[in-house]
Formats: C-alpha cells, sequence, structure tokens
C-alpha cells in the first residue's frame, strides 16, 4: 500500500487544536478551560515550534479565542463547527500520502452524540487542502497510537467494543486498520482507565516515544485506581516485538494518582495524554498533583525536546487532555 501514519515526533506541518466554544456543556468550567488551551496554544506556537490551527465551534467560542490569542504568531483562528473539541476522535487521520482518512463517530459508543462533531473530519480536510478517503466504520483517532513504521497500539476494551462496530474480532479489526492506515502490526492491550467514557482510549495508557519504545504508568500515591491496568499493559508490552522486529522496550512513567471527581470517583487523569509537538512535550498536570516525576521523566526520553507542563484540570472535566483535543497534521 505504500501509506502508514506517521509517529507524532516526525515533523508537523500544522497542529489542529479544539477550542472550549459551547456553554452549554462546559457550564461553569468554560472560562477555566479556554485559559487552558489558550495557554496550550501559546506552548504549541512559541517553544513547540508549530503552526497552530485553533478550531472554533460557535461564534461565542470565536469570540473569546480572538479575545484571548487574536494576534499571536504562529496561531490562526479558524471558524468552524464541532458539537466539543475532542478533535482526535473526530477529525481525520493524516497518512503519510497526504490522505485525510475519515472515520464515523458515533459519540463514544452512543454516549455523547452532538450535532456536526460527524462533520469535523471533513472541514479539517478542506482546510488542509488534503483528500478526505472516508472509512465505513467507527474509529476515534485516541483509540489508537502509531510508531510511524506501521506498528499499532491499542485496546481491546474499545476497539471491539460491540458500541463500536459490532461483531469485529481481532481479525477484522486488523484488516481495517491494514486497510485504511496501513497498519503492519497491531498490539492489543486489554483495559483503559476506570471512568473513561471512551472506553479505554489507549492514549490514557500508553504511548510509543520513539521506534520499539514504549511508556506506560506506573501507580502512584495511595489508592490510585488504575494500577491493575497499568501493570497488564506492560506485561503485556514486555517481550512483545513491533513491525519490525525490534523486541519494545517499557518506560514506567508515574501516573497522576487518583483525581477526584465532582461525584466522588476518579477522573481518567493521565499524564499518557501528552502531546508531542515539532520542538516541544506538552504533558498535562492537575491540580493535586504537579506532575513533576512524569516531566522529569519524559525528558529523559524526550532529549532533543523542551518538555513543558501545563494546568488541564478544567479540561479534564470534559473526560480528557491536551492529545484528545488535538490533531496533527503531518508534514
Amino acid at each position: 500500500m505504500g501509506f502508514t501514519v506517521p509517529a507524532e515526533w516526525a515533523p508537523h506541518r500544522a497542529m489542529w487544536l479544539g477550542f472550549p466554544s459551547h456553554a452549554d456543556l462546559w457550564e461553569d468550567d468554560l472560562a477555566a478551560a479556554q485559559d487552558e488551551v489558550a495557554a496550550l496554544a501559546r506552548a504549541l506556537a512559541g517553544p513547540g515550534a508549530e503552526r497552530v490551527r485553533l478550531l472554533t465551534g460557535h461564534p461565542d467560542g470565536e469570540e473569546a479565542a480572538r479575545r484571548l490569542l487574536g494576534g499571536t504568531a504562529n496561531i490562526e483562528i479558524v471558524p468552524g463547527r464541532f458539537g466539543d473539541i475532542w478533535l482526535r476522535d473526530t477529525g481525520p487521520i493524516f497518512t503519510s500520502d497526504r490522505t485525510a482518512r475519515g472515520f464515523r463517530f458515533n459519540g463514544w459508543g452512543g454516549k455523547y452524540e452532538l450535532e456536526h462533531d460527524d462533520e469535523v473530519a471533513g472541514q479539517i480536510a478542506e482546510a488542509a487542502g488534503a483528500a478526505l478517503a472516508p472509512h465505513d466504520f467507527i474509529l476515534e483517532g485516541g483509540a489508537l497510537d502509531h510508531d510511524g513504521e506501521g506498528t499499532v497500539l491499542t485496546t481491546a476494551q474499545c476497539l471491539l467494543n460491540p458500541n463500536r462496530n459490532p461483531g469485529w474480532d481481532e481479525a477484522a479489526a486488523e484488516a481495517a486498520l491494514a486497510k485504511s492506515l496501513g497498519a503492519r502490526k497491531v498490539i492489543w492491550l486489554g483495559d483503559g482507565l476506570q471512568n473513561d467514557h471512551t472506553d479505554g482510549h489507549v492514549d490514557n495508557l500508553a504511548r510509543f516515544v520513539a521506534p520499539g519504545v514504549v511508556a506506560v504508568p506506573v501507580a502512584w500515591g495511595r489508592g490510585d485506581p488504575n494500577f491493575a491496568a497499568y501493570d497488564d499493559a506492560a506485561r503485556r508490552l514486555s517481550g512483545l516485538t513491533d513491525a519490525a522486529g525490534r523486541k519494545l522496550t517499557v518506560v514506567r512513567i508515574p501516573s497522576p494518582g487518583w483525581i477526584d471527581g465532582p461525584d466522588g470517583k476518579a477522573l481518567p487523569a493521565s499524564h499518557m495524554n501528552f502531546l508531542i509537538a515539532n520542538q516541544a512535550v506538552i504533558v498535562p498536570i492537575y491540580a493535586a498533583q504537579p506532575g513533576h516525576m512524569a516531566k522529569g521523566a519524559l525528558e529523559h526520553l524526550f532529549p532533543g525536546r523542551a518538555v513543558i507542563a501545563l494546568p488541564s484540570s478544567a479540561i479534564l472535566t470534559g473526560g480528557g487532555s491536551f492529545h484528545c483535543i488535538t490533531q496533527q497534521e503531518p508534514a
């Protein structure tokens, strides 16, 4: 087929970023979430050396974005339409042949089906000047992680969930990923984080950080609700090889631990939702845990990039973090 999904550490032509725009969704967290996204945009456009294309989904969001970021170098505000900011899942996945691969989106298994989310892939593809190749199955970008050489990480909890593509088994999923994204090898993990409405997206659990190297959290603090999922992922990865035949190296990074949600349950907070920019790595941190240990570990793994820790507590109230609200457009 001759194409694959470039690794996130490969050069980017642009970074797409969703800006919180709907007061009825974000309520009391709207202003704080907008501030956090604005800080992310500045970090991407400055130390990250990215051309940021900030997609707004409502005139009120556009107004706020222009107030916070208007005139900032390397940040382009793009008025558009979306249900919410989770561009990793609603936007296209770009492949090495400069094609934007679009997929059906059903609100993470029917949980949150919002108007215009199914139009995001087409809008981004058109603005990027890329051909849109639609595929008739349900897939979210956060369900996958790529090494740039055809190895794909995913979780069975999400990709084989009957609320996505009923009847899929590993063979059917692997065939679909090979045809649509050039996947040569799929590595299957089990469950993702607790209380994650995505049904266990892998970008909260395990990430490629270099060819043959995968980062996985290790439980931190008392009562970390995800210790079993973290250890299971690390165990499964140990001894496996990638599409090029390399034995995988697993690096453990301290988790944020328990982060309280408004209902008393743990929120799906993860430092694995970091974002790799052209010259920086942006790692989310949360109010209850400053993330110094995770930042230090990522500095060791990305010696050629600045590692910047930014707050993401308000964004997390919507269910995700920095990786979830972005989509890179490869150079």
